[in-house]
């Protein structure tokens, strides 16, 4: 007999920051595992593109900025008329930031909180109105980061955001009383765009304190992100650390 609180694997996902870096291995993931995906970014890559061609009845993407709520309540509606009812988000994009706090100005805190905890947060409350008055179940990722968790110079208030996300991510877990599984997962740092204000000799450090003996790959956050939202499981409420176990 099935268990009628269980909670199925997601058969459409909404991915945002789809276009690049760990998005896009996430994307292309969730393609390869035979899901339907939406995906958006800010700016939509050649690679995004050609999945999109490649893949016309199983991926949707747009040209989306995560902080134009109508523009994502649109896009929302778009992949619900293309794919069918969204009942798996992953929260991916955000914005990094590359000063120290008493030389980031107020204008920049702004944007780093609207762009990585508030944007987000007012989309997945969009998905998961429409996702209950439908009468589905879902899941929910949120990517966060070790920079919730272990201090780095330079990244104030983007930590403050991961932490925020990560708190938001347990609180939704217990609010949505198991319809919904919400979980995060929090790679360490990666060898990109968004790391490189740290500087070449801090990653070295971070690199030879890990056991593993390297910065976080995306192919090593992927397969998380596809058991969170794609396998039978009773995990829910949690964040998950991938990075080697350099942040303990």
């Amino acid at each position: 007999m099935s268990d009628p609180t269980h909670v199925p694997p997601s058969k459409v996902v909404l991915v945002s920051g789809g276009s690049r870096g760990l998005g896009l291995a996430i994307v292309t993931d969730l393609i390869d595992s035979g899901v339907k995906v939406a995906a958006f970014a800010r700016t939509v890559t050649p690679e995004l593109t050609a999945l999109a061609e490649k893949y016309p009845d199983q991926v949707h993407v747009g040209p989306v900025d995560i902080n134009d709520e109508k523009a994502g309540q649109a896009f929302v509606k778009e992949v619900e008329g293309k794919l069918g009812p969204i009942d798996g988000i992953v929260n991916n994009a955000a914005v990094g930031q590359d000063s120290l706090h008493v030389h980031t100005s107020a204008e920049q805190i702004a944007n780093i909180i609207q762009t990585n905890l508030t944007a987000p947060l007012v989309l997945t409350r969009f998905v998961l109105r429409r996702m209950m008055a439908k009468g589905l179940k879902g899941r929910i990722v949120n990517v966060t980061s070790i920079c919730a968790q272990r201090g780095y110079p330079g990244l104030v208030a983007y930590s403050a955001t991961k932490g925020g996300m990560d708190a938001a991510t347990r609180s939704m877990a217990r609010e949505l009383g198991g319809r919904v599984l919400a979980n995060a997962v929090a790679p360490g740092f990666f060898a990109s765009e968004m790391s490189a204000v740290l500087g070449q000799t801090q990653l070295d450090q971070i690199v030879r304190r890990t056991p593993t003996g390297h910065l976080t790959e995306p192919e090593e956050v992927v397969p998380v992100v596809r058991m969170l939202l794609l396998e039978n499981t009773n995990i829910n409420g949690q964040v998950i650390v991938i990075d080697g176990a350099a942040g303990i």
